[in-house]
């Protein structure tokens, strides 16, 4: 499911707003979610899961085409672990 399709199923379960309103909607949940992140802090959805960022270190990587040796810097990725309900219903429990 993309962006626009989540949009589009919200407004039809939801005939008393508008596509518009769905759509700001769905984008502040996004951008609240992404600023969070950015911050350090974790944000946690009960039942489905919670995203939070880890720290990666520097390595030494190899180019896959050459081989050759090349310098990764530190960096912070998003890290997302599933919820209880989530995992249990991806299992077929429940």
């Amino acid at each position: 499911m993309i962006r626009s399709e989540l949009i589009q199923k919200i407004a039809d379960e939801n005939p008393h707003l508008t596509q518009r309103h769905v759509e700001r909607i769905v984008n502040t949940v996004f951008e609240e979610i992404i600023e969070a992140l950015a911050k350090g802090d974790r944000v946690e959805l009960r039942g489905f899961g919670a995203f939070s960022v880890k720290a990666r270190d520097a390595r030494v990587g190899r180019n896959p085409r050459t081989g050759e040796a090349v310098e990764v810097e530190d960096k912070k990725v998003p890290f997302f672990k599933t919820g209880k309900l989530l995992r249990d219903r991806l299992n077929g429990k429940g």
